[in-house]
């Protein structure tokens, strides 16, 4: 070997054991500290009834160490809109209760190829969202439905107040609780019209339409007013969201006919529990909100893990709808009280 050969072997030498020196020996290199999952939890519109789940939401991300960011859209388009803004900015999971499921598929397979989608509250089974959180709606509306047709044995005429009928939740809420109503056996696949009266096998019930508001108070409100105007021996009424049972009362006792007409509600607005424990409505059936965001957000921090054993195989988790009445409206208010941080 020449001198001028050996003396490039030395430094390469040299060269390739300091290398082996720093990484087997020295501290290791510093990485950038790692920015925390981003998920968003999307609503279908504004109500109480959501910050029950957003504190849920908020429990988790503490419990997760994510970020989330909580989204009440205005109406369809603005959800859309709010869809299309997180992909173009980037988020690493969704959970959203689709407004008309029917008509987002293509928003919602786009947002499913591009990262973790979820629906909670209303479902979305046609399009590629990964599972759903929430009530069975049709069990709940049987649960309705069967407990206004106890509290109403000489039966009569009832007519149904909703947001929406567009949402799968509505959808399946409305038909079991017509089918709870008339007594029937049980049938999600069963879809009574919307625009028409429909009776009871027996005669006793009629169900005389249903009427939607689209999420505007005051025409929820004008709708109970133009019912008792032109069907005044109404004997039922039934408001299928949040805010319809309060509406509901304020436009009986406006009309003087409060304690007249048998109410039942959805969803535990606090006008609502006060009825319950007032006398003037019956009951309402209550989802479970909180757990609506806690449940969902713990899906997406495990999806993001790449932990896919987090989907059941229905791709249901399964959040049980229950009945609260003046046997159970203390306790249960004391629990949302203490939920929302309220005293």
């Amino acid at each position: 070997m020449t001198r001028a050969w050996a003396g490039v072997a030395l430094a390469t030498w040299l060269i390739f054991a300091g290398c082996s020196s720093r990484t087997e020996t020295g501290p290791p290199p510093t990485s950038p500290a790692k920015a925390k999952p981003n998920f968003a939890f999307i609503t279908n519109g504004v109500a109480g009834f959501w910050e029950h789940a957003r504190a849920g939401v908020n429990k988790a991300s503490q419990d997760f160490g994510v970020e989330v960011t909580v989204i009440m859209p205005s109406s369809l388009t603005d959800q859309t809109r709010k869809i299309e803004d997180l992909l173009t900015r980037g988020t690493d999971g969704i959970a959203i209760s689709p407004k008309d499921p029917a008509n987002q598929v293509e928003i919602l397979n786009k947002a499913a190829a591009q990262t973790n989608l979820i629906t909670h509250d209303s479902d979305a089974p046609q399009t590629n969202r990964l599972a759903y959180v929430g009530m069975d709606n049709y069990n709940a509306g049987l649960l309705c439905g069967r407990t206004l047709r106890a509290a109403m044995p000489e039966g009569g005429s009832v007519m149904i107040f909703i947001g929406s009928i567009d949402q799968d939740n509505s959808k399946r809420r409305r038909q079991g609780f017509i089918d709870g109503l008339f007594d029937r056996l049980p049938d999600a696949t069963r879809n009574d019209p919307i625009g028409s009266e429909v009776k009871s096998a027996d005669k006793k019930f009629t169900v005389l339409g249903t009427m939607t508001d689209l999420f505007d108070r005051a025409k929820a409100k004008a709708n109970v007013e133009d019912t008792i105007t032109k069907t005044p021996e109404i004997a039922g009424m039934v408001g299928m969201y949040e805010y319809n049972p309060p509406l509901i009362l304020e436009a009986l006792e406006r009309a003087g006919k409060v304690g007249k007409v048998k109410v039942m509600g959805f969803d535990e607005n606090p006008a609502t529990l006060q009825g319950i424990k007032d006398g003037t409505i019956i009951a309402t059936v209550v989802q479970n909100p909180y757990q609506y965001g806690y449940r969902s957000i713990e899906m997406l921090s495990e999806l993001h893990k790449g932990n896919k054993g987090a989907i059941p195989a229905d791709k249901f988790v399964n959040i049980p709808a229950r009945v609260i009445d003046k046997t159970n409206v203390d306790p249960f208010w004391q629990e949302i009280k203490e939920r929302l941080g309220q005293k």
